[in-house]
């Protein structure tokens, strides 16, 4: 089994590292990641600047290759000029705070898990819920990985279908199982502090709180919500994003011409 493994924070990060280790065992395990921490960069592509690609090494072996482009960059120079054969499985993280809500709208995580099931790859984005930790412990998100991966290897995924995990930053005793859901509408306020740099010049830096809009009685199939209940979330997520509902009322109305 080919696996490739990417990620948004960074082929140094220690997210990254411990998926690598736990997946050794599983199968032949590449790793194409940026070559810095590319968080937030949705599912942009280089398209008017030079990608390069440089080996690294991490605890004096060779690890993967770091590319300085995007999440979304790295799935596709993998597939298309770096594997001699296409992979058979993707994930991408394990990244380093969740992905729920709208913010799988800009997460690179989850959308170099996209990339990778646009080229017809069974992807997963898998993120712990750990942005309050410095140091979090990366071990048992990387186990459930496996598990997943596996399983995942066994079931198949449906045609344009990526799976989007995100794990509770809890012993492995505490979690209370797995729930199946629904992206939920967590977002953020946007709020732009401004300020001024020691050249007394104006910038902007963004800022925000978590906003929480959701129907009550529901709790069970909202992302974000069902991480509350000590329980990890798994969303397919499609990269479709047709109204089908509008589609077909939009064509009784009458455009005059």
């Amino acid at each position: 089994m080919l696996i490739l493994i990417t990620n948004d924070d960074g082929i140094y990060a220690k997210g990254i590292l411990a998926l690598y280790q736990e997946l050794q065992n599983l199968g032949e395990v590449i790793v194409v990641a940026p070559e810095r921490e590319r968080s937030a960069v949705g599912h942009a592509i280089t398209i008017s600047d030079p990608l390069r690609v440089w080996q690294v090494e991490r605890g004096g072996k060779f690890f993967g290759y770091a590319v300085n482009g995007t999440p979304a960059d790295c799935v596709k120079l993998a597939v298309n000029a770096l594997l001699e054969v296409k992979p058979d499985i993707l994930i991408s993280g394990i990244n380093h705070g969740p992905n729920t809500g709208t913010n799988v709208i800009y997460s690179g995580t989850v959308s170099a898990a996209t990339e990778g099931t646009i080229l017809g790859i069974p992807s997963i984005a898998v993120s712990l819920d750990a942005s309050h930790a410095e140091n979090p412990d990366f071990s048992y998100a990387a186990k459930f990985t496996h598990k997943l991966a596996v399983k995942v290897m066994e079931e198949g995924l449906p045609k344009g279908t990526t799976l989007n995990v995100n794990i509770p930053y809890l012993p492995e005793d505490q979690i209370k199982g797995v729930a199946i859901t629904r992206q939920g509408s967590l977002k953020f306020t946007d709020t732009f502090q401004m300020r001024t740099d020691p050249r007394n010049r104006l910038y902007y830096w963004l800022t925000g709180e978590k906003i929480e809009v959701e129907p009550n009685g529901e709790e069970e199939e909202i992302d974000h919500l069902v991480l509350r209940q000590h329980k990890i979330s798994i969303t397919p997520l499609q990269y479709d994003l047709t109204d089908y509902k509008l589609l077909e009322e939009l064509k009784k109305w009458d455009f005059d011409l």
